[in-house]
């Protein structure tokens, strides 16, 4: 097999990157744009030792499950990776995602529930960051990066973002083109604007931070007014300053432009003030569906000690709250630990409290926590809301051999490093109930999804 090479293949199933898988003479094939069950003509368009790489040239016989129409204008983004198959064949591919990711962990056994959904496809995201470099005249464009690249795809209407964002986006792009604020190039480190992040509410309000690579901004008196003019919804507006060769999008460094400092929002019937640093499901609905989950699995009786470990803005602790004895939060960014603080006191919570250290160190996270609550300080049940590298071994070591909680509540957005983690904790003393997936990110390769692990001398 080499490049330019036309074959005819049956595609035989879809990874969670959207790319078709084919075998041809017992190589694997990924083909572009494909549907599980297309008859393709495709062209090789790369080959390595181990696998090619193929785009359809014809589609000789489409699949049952491909939709006459691609999902989204701009696939070449990359961001919706089953755009071509219909919706339903996506929830098969993730459950069957999740359950393949604890049997390579060594959890054949597993029980994997069927996926939770709203079935909402569209317009479901409430934070979107995206991308501005140069278009062909050298003026701003706004998008998403092309899969492993820095070619902007044009994409200001994507279908899977809040309706708002795209009308903030063209006022945005008027007003950089008239005042002539430049974009950023990554080449040569020029340019102004680097990225545009926007997080909207229920209630229709949205926090705008503009990524810059400087301090300032030129005119940034007459974009307050037009903002305000333009789009009321805009209730805030931060600067952040990243002035580093990074790909990192946003710093530590944030001011506020005009307006409120925090979005306000309700999640599992808390209400939660939110800083653009803060952690936050990005389906509102679906989240609604996870925090649920994750309630009735923790089974909590009134009076345990609750530990949520990377609290963000303390959103899945303070839902539980009322359930608990007491509510211990660990966040790692301080002003999410100031939210989560801000929203206890305005829920009215009083058995909570919400501590500034790495959950992902246990000697860090112990030693502030102990600082405050004492040497003898053991919760009876620990939340895990990691990152999707999931939790460092020596984390899940000091639970399981030094707190030792009756039960550990997992959520994550990574079904590899869950099945990890999940394998480590079953072989230091604790049982698996089923696993429930929940798709917080319909179209896209990602599913969530939360487990109990309880201590096996409490198990039943």
């Amino acid at each position: 097999m080499k490049k330019n090479d036309v074959l005819i293949a049956r595609i035989e199933g879809i990874n969670n990157l959207g790319f078709g898988i084919a075998k041809v003479e017992g190589q694997v094939v990924f083909v572009s744009g494909a549907a599980d069950g297309d008859e393709v003509e495709m062209r090789i368009i790369l080959v390595r030792k181990s696998y090619a790489v193929a785009r359809i040239e014809r589609l000789l016989s489409p699949s049952p499950y491909r939709l006459s129409e691609p999902f989204c204008y701009a696939s070449a983004c990359g961001g919706c990776a089953y755009s071509a198959i219909t919706y339903e064949r996506e929830k098969t591919f993730k459950e069957e995602s999740v359950r393949y990711a604890f049997i390579k962990a060594g959890l054949p056994d597993a029980e994997i529930l069927p996926l939770l959904s709203t079935s909402v496809t569209r317009h479901y995201r409430n934070k979107a960051q995206f991308a501005v470099a140069p278009d062909k005249n050298g003026e701003v464009a706004i998008g998403f990066f092309a899969p492993k690249s820095h070619r902007l795809v044009s994409a200001m209407d994507c279908p899977l973002q809040d309706k708002s964002f795209a009308p903030i986006l063209r006022t945005l792009c008027d007003f950089c083109h008239r005042y002539h604020i430049k974009p950023y190039v990554e080449e040569n480190h020029g340019g102004l604007l680097r990225h545009i992040y926007l997080r909207a509410s229920t209630k229709g309000e949205v926090l705008l931070t503009l990524v810059l690579r400087e301090k300032s901004l030129p005119h940034a008196e007459k974009l307050e007014a037009l903002l305000r003019e333009k789009h009321p919804e805009i209730v805030g507006c931060y600067l952040n300053i990243n002035p580093e060769k990074t790909n990192v999008i946003c710093s530590d460094d944030y001011r506020l432009l005009f307006g409120e400092p925090y979005l306000e929002d309700t999640l599992a019937g808390v209400r939660l003030s939110l800083s653009p640093a803060s952690f936050y499901q990005v389906n509102h609905a679906a989240a609604e569906l996870l925090y649920a989950e994750a309630k009735r699995l923790a089974d909590l009786q009134g009076n345990e000690s609750l530990l949520d470990l990377y609290a963000g803005v303390g959103s899945i602790g303070l839902s539980m709250a009322d359930k608990v004895g007491e509510l211990v939060g660990v966040e790692i960014v301080p002003s999410a630990v100031e939210c989560a603080k801000e929203n206890a006191k305005r829920n009215g919570i009083e058995n909570a409290s919400f501590y500034c250290a790495d959950a992902g160190s246990a000697e860090a996270l112990f030693a502030a926590v102990k600082k405050e609550k004492g040497d003898a300080y053991r919760p009876d049940v620990v939340v895990l809301d990691p990152p999707r590298k999931g939790c460092a071994e020596e984390l899940l070591d000091y639970l399981s051999h030094t707190v030792m909680p009756e039960k550990i509540v997992y959520i994550s957005c990574n079904p590899d490093t869950l099945a990890r983690d999940c394998a480590y904790l079953t072989k230091n003393g604790y049982i698996l109930s089923p696993v429930t997936p929940v798709d917080l990110f319909p179209r896209t390769g990602h599913v969530e999804s939360v487990v109990c692990l309880t201590r096996s001398d409490k198990a039943t």
